[in-house]
């Protein structure tokens, strides 16, 4: 199995079920290490050469975190803008995220039909956080999925658990 590095961005974990379930799955599996950044950093100051550090220690990397007023948590905003290093796209510097596989999960509790140019917000989840998606390109990483949970503040455990299953099948192919 790939060692894989979740890095977990929920100021309100407390009043997120979806979210709670959906992390309770890594921390049963040993090739998964949950990083939960506003447990490690309530006061935003970011070990920065730390988490860079870590990095290289990984294979594969999970981003999951809830849409935060249209946008990522502004906690995973700050870890990426110190933790990602321009260096790295250096040819004398190694980049511990080049060609690595990145799966990022969203939680929303908007409709999916919100989010299109068409909807209510007229603009879709992936626009929303292009400055994660854009960051990981730049850094050569290999994106393999954007999974999008809509409307996680009404999911019954049932249909948690069915999310939790295909993100399952996704990581295992």
């Amino acid at each position: 199995m790939k060692k894989t590095l979740v890095v977990f961005a929920h100021p309100y974990l407390e009043h997120s079920n979806s979210n709670s379930e959906l992390i309770n799955f890594y921390v049963r599996h040993q090739h998964f290490t949950l990083r939960d950044i506003y447990e490690d950093y309530p006061d935003f100051h970011i070990a920065a050469f730390r988490e860079r550090k870590r990095l290289k220690n990984y294979d594969r990397f999970i981003f999951q975190f809830p849409l935060i007023w249209f946008g990522m948590p502004p906690l995973l905003k700050l870890w990426i803008d110190e933790v990602f290093d321009r260096d790295w796209l250096k040819e004398e510097h190694m980049n511990p995220l080049e060609g690595k596989e990145i799966y990022i999960l969203v939680t929303t509790g908007g409709k999916e039909r919100s989010f299109s140019k068409e909807g209510t917000y007229g603009y879709t989840v992936e626009e929303l956080i292009s400055g994660l998606i854009v960051s990981l390109n730049v850094f050569k990483a290999d994106i393999k999925d954007i999974k999008i949970v809509y409307e996680a503040n009404k999911l019954s455990k049932k249909e948690i658990i069915l999310h939790k299953r295909k993100f399952t099948e996704l990581l295992n192919q």
